[in-house]
């Protein structure tokens, strides 16, 4: 089983392709590369945390229905800024909550859709990783510590892994308020 992390997928958001310049002819195109890009990287029993702004439908209900049940993994689905027509499939997902916290390998991660600046546990060395920006707090947010946008934006449209967390966090600094820097 792995561990996969995405965000800001925005299913049947049009206007999405214009707002982040998406190389996306139309919204069709962009949910086909997305499931596939999906699928080349998650497994069936891979889990994936999703950190919102899942979709945006209109009047799709249905293709976005076809669009969650081909989408390989046990997903749990952060809350974002844009779920109601994700949340009308509430029972697709692993579970469905405003934060994540977990723990892979003794390194904890804190979930959010939105960047912070101090989350739980970061004075002890926990990372954090989150959507919302499309990718453009990226570059202030890699002089903070370890945080990091899991947004399709700047993800390739695509699932980042467990393991590319890894080495991205390994570039980035302790974050600004670490117990770890103190030491006298």
């Amino acid at each position: 089983m792995n561990y996969f992390f995405t965000a800001d997928t925005h299913f049947f958001h049009k206007n999405v392709i214009d707002y982040c310049s998406r190389p996306f002819d139309d919204m069709y195109e962009m949910n086909s590369v997305m499931v596939k890009n999906w699928n080349s990287v998650v497994g069936k029993n891979d889990v994936v945390y999703h950190l919102g702004d899942f979709a945006i439908t209109g009047s799709n209900r249905r293709l976005l229905e076809d669009v969650i049940l081909s989408l390989n993994g046990n997903i749990h689905l952060v809350i974002g800024s844009h779920e109601k027509c994700a949340l009308k499939f509430k029972h697709r997902f692993a579970s469905v909550k405003d934060t994540m916290q977990i723990t892979i390998e003794k390194q904890m991660l804190f979930g959010f859709h939105y960047c912070c600046k101090t989350w739980p546990r970061s004075h002890y060395g926990s990372w954090h990783i989150h959507g919302h920006s499309h990718g453009g707090l990226n570059d202030y947010a890699a002089g903070e510590g370890k945080i990091y946008d899991v947004g399709v934006d700047i993800n390739n449209f695509t699932p980042i892994s467990y393991d590319q967390i890894v080495e991205i966090m390994k570039t980035r600094p302790l974050n600004f308020n670490d117990l770890k820097r103190r030491k006298h």
